[in-house]
Formats: C-alpha cells, sequence, structure tokens
C-alpha cells in the first residue's frame, strides 16, 4: 500500500513531464524505431544503439531522424564484453540517460512502428525505469503482425531480411539500427498502403 502510495506522490523527471503532457491529442506522426542491443533480456540487458525515422503523411523524413550511440561502458566492462563497437563507431554518442531523453523528446506522442516493436518497448521502459520515469504511452506497431495479418497467417514470424524480400525492399551488407529502422520505415509503407491505415 505504501509503495502504491508513494508512486502517486513520485516527482518525475521535467522532460518525463512534458512528454506525458503530449498526449492530450492523437499523433499523425509514426517514428519507426530499431534498437541494437546487448541481449535480449531486458532486465539484464542494455541498449547499444538506436535508429529511427519519421514518416508523416506516407513519407519518410530523413530530417527527422535519431541515431545515436549509448555509452555502455561499464555495462560491456562488467559482463567481459567487447567495447570496439561503441569506440569504431562514427555516430554521435551518448550516455544511456542522455540518450533516453533525447530519444523521448523526439518520438513525443507519436505511434511507434517496429520490427518486433514490444522488444524495443520493452528495453525503453527498462531504462526509464532507472532513471524513474513511468512507461511508454506510445501506440504500437509492428511490421510482422501487420504482415500476418494482411496474409492471414497465425503461425509463424519472419525476420526483417524475409519481410524485406517478400516486399521487395533491398538488403544491405551495413547492418546497423539506423539502416533496420529505415528497411522498416519502407516496409511499413507499403503494408500501411495495403491495409488501408491512415
Amino acid at each position: 500500500m505504501l509503495d502504491w502510495l508513494k508512486n502517486l506522490n513520485k516527482e518525475y523527471p521535467e522532460f518525463w513531464k512534458t512528454y506525458l503532457a503530449k498526449f492530450d491529442k492523437k499523433s499523425t506522426r509514426f517514428v519507426v524505431l530499431s534498437t541494437e542491443t546487448s541481449g535480449l533480456n531486458p532486465v539484464k540487458d542494455v541498449i547499444l544503439s538506436i535508429g529511427s525515422f519519421a514518416v508523416v503523411d506516407n513519407s519518410i523524413f530523413i530530417g527527422d531522424s535519431f541515431e545515436t550511440v549509448l555509452l555502455q561502458y561499464k555495462f560491456l566492462h562488467d559482463n567481459g564484453l567487447s567495447n570496439e563497437f561503441i569506440v569504431e563507431s562514427k555516430m554521435k554518442k551518448l550516455g544511456e540517460a542522455e540518450a533516453i531523453q533525447t530519444l523521448i523528446e523526439y518520438i513525443g506522442n507519436a505511434i511507434l512502428v517496429g520490427h518486433h516493436i514490444d522488444f524495443d518497448v520493452d528495453m525503453i521502459n527498462a531504462a526509464l525505469e532507472r532513471f524513474d520515469c513511468g512507461r511508454l504511452k506510445n501506440e504500437a506497431l509492428d511490421v510482422d503482425v501487420m504482415h500476418r495479418k494482411l496474409n492471414d497467417i497465425n503461425d509463424k514470424q519472419f525476420s526483417l531480411d524475409e519481410l524485406c524480400t517478400a516486399y521487395n525492399i533491398p538488403k544491405s551488407d551495413r547492418n546497423s539500427s539506423a539502416e533496420d529502422a529505415y528497411k522498416t520505415a519502407l516496409l511499413f509503407l507499403k503494408l500501411k498502403s495495403r491495409l488501408g491505415i491512415k
């Protein structure tokens, strides 16, 4: 009972209060999001990089994007993992707290889109919890679920590469969260049109 009362009067960081205030109206902006993580467990693992693009009125806005590498030296060191990826990357690098705050400011009340987006949302929520924030309130759409709905498939999940092949989205040798977000955005536009989503 005391935990519930404590949460009721919890003082959230300013950026989180600003984010919560944006949900008074529905967004027409979609944010296609991809994360690269140290593993598949939101409790034990961390986000290593984030890539995202905005989609508005059936167009991908390259200028309305967010991409960063998260400086997770302590996690990598404590788990005996290489930090070569962080050192060699030419992308903007931010500490986890700054990266998550910047991401929340970027997405606002947009509808999130991704390939297996629930996992990305779980990873972001785990990071938000570390900074005494609540959970994401954004609606979310998954391109794999959209594909299965369009084709009436209930018994199989599809990889991003399989979906790209099915919808003639070019693949690239470069593998990054931003590259995955861009491919997912192209997929989303095709699926959105076929499913009649406005």
